[in-house]
């Protein structure tokens, strides 16, 4: 019996930028689409391109419904699962053997903190199933 890999991935535009989230079988095919530009609508329009956060899952009806309950969690809770495991918001797609982006501007560039130099987060995301 063949065994199917399905994921439920979030791209963003750049750090702390515009995310969108979705669920492929193929996840190097699809952040070649986004990254092309050749899956249109949101992504395209946004220039979401950079993958920052991925899970796999076994069952496609597994993936769907995480995909359905991320997309509506809030911004907070989405920000929050992506620096659970990449805190830098970097392209991971790197990782799993694409070249990096060009122009890739680095995380913290032009980010200016006031004075005591901390970002504070409350709450927090549901649990995941």
């Amino acid at each position: 019996m063949r065994e199917f890999s399905f994921f439920v991935y979030l791209m963003a535009s750049r750090w702390n930028g515009t995310l969108y989230c979705g669920v492929t079988n193929d996840l190097l095919r699809r952040v070649v689409e986004h990254r092309e530009g050749t899956a249109e609508g949101f992504t395209a329009k946004y220039g979401v391109s950079r993958l920052v956060w991925f899970e796999q899952h076994s069952d496609i009806h597994e993936a769907i419904l995480r995909e359905k309950r991320i997309k509506k969690w809030n911004r907070e809770w989405k920000v929050r699962l992506i620096e659970e495991r990449n805190r830098e918001w970097r392209d991971l797609a790197v990782d799993l053997g694409l070249e990096p982006l060009p122009g890739v501007i680095p995380a913290e560039a032009g980010i200016q903190v006031g004075c005591g130099g901390s970002v504070q987060r409350s709450g927090s995301p549901p649990s995941r199933g």
